[in-house]
């Protein structure tokens, strides 16, 4: 891929590379943390000024992407090893590397956003015969008949930075819809509490963004999603930075940030099971 191919206006576009460079300057100063080798090259091969972003996230928030990354790669890697031919979605997939971290070689991998999203994507991921796009809005379930789904091979979905820019009744639904069609699969996804989304969006807003804010907050995963749906069973949650070892050479800034947001729980990783 030449680095002049692609243009990198708008909205879109700009969202889905701060994750991907997040992963690929941490991975490179913490690889022991996680190693996204697919992330760096990509970024190696983009001509972009990443500036705006790196001020806009800083460097807790930077390392944070890769630490969701790491708790969604400690999942995944877990049931694969239980499920070696499952079926695996990531919804508002971006330009996620996870299937080239995780791959066993056997696995089935859906990755699934909006049309122009999945279109930017193939600019640098493209498909293969077990990495398929789906060009769906995950609101739309219809894409539920686009996976090969097979009980006793297993399924299992991560939902990577997704929920919060839903009100709370569209993502219950669309969990509950998830559970009925797909008994016994499992879905890890993040979330965030009232304190964070009401600062994403303040801090959103200054730099004059137009949305999309997020909205959905999740305090007590158990008590709060227990209302979804009886098919929906919380198994397993946390918060963001509980299950990395912290790092004393760490910025001294971002090691204050990490205390805070640990204290009041801002972040969390939620793991559910879909009952049959």
């Amino acid at each position: 891929m030449a680095e002049n191919d692609i243009s990198f206006s708008g909205t879109v576009q700009e969202t889905m590379l701060g994750p991907l460079w997040a992963r690929a300057k941490y991975s490179q100063l913490y690889p022991e943390v996680l190693n996204d080798v697919k992330a760096i090259e990509i970024i190696k091969d983009i001509k972009y000024d990443f500036t705006k972003i790196e001020e806009y996230l800083e460097d807790w928030r930077g390392l944070g992407l890769l630490i969701r990354a790491k708790g969604f790669d400690d999942a995944l890697k877990k049931y694969i090893t239980k499920h070696p031919n499952a079926t695996v979605v990531n919804v508002g997939a971006g330009l996620d590397t996870t299937f080239y971290r995780v791959d066993n070689g056997k696995i089935k991998w859906y990755d699934m956003d909006l049309p122009d999203a999945i279109t930017f994507r193939k600019n640098f991921l493209p498909e293969s015969s077990r990495n398929t796009y789906i060009s769906k809005s995950a609101l739309d379930v219809s894409w539920f008949e686009d996976i090969d789904f097979n009980p006793e091979k297993g399924i299992f979905f991560m939902v990577a930075g997704f929920i919060y820019y839903f009100k709370e009744e569209d993502i219950s639904s669309l969990f509950e819809a998830m559970a009925n069609r797909f008994p016994g699969g499992k879905l890890v996804f993040d979330c965030v509490s009232k304190m964070a989304v009401k600062i994403a969006n303040r801090r959103a807003k200054k730099t004059g963004a137009k949305g999309p804010f997020w909205q959905l907050a999740i305090g007590n995963p158990m008590k709060q999603i227990s209302k979804w749906s009886k098919k929906i069973q919380v198994i397993d949650w946390f918060t963001m930075w509980s299950r990395t070892e912290r790092n004393p050479n760490w910025n001294k800034k971002t090691l204050r940030m990490i205390s805070i947001t640990e204290r009041l729980k801002t972040s969390k990783i939620v793991y559910v099971k879909f009952l049959e």
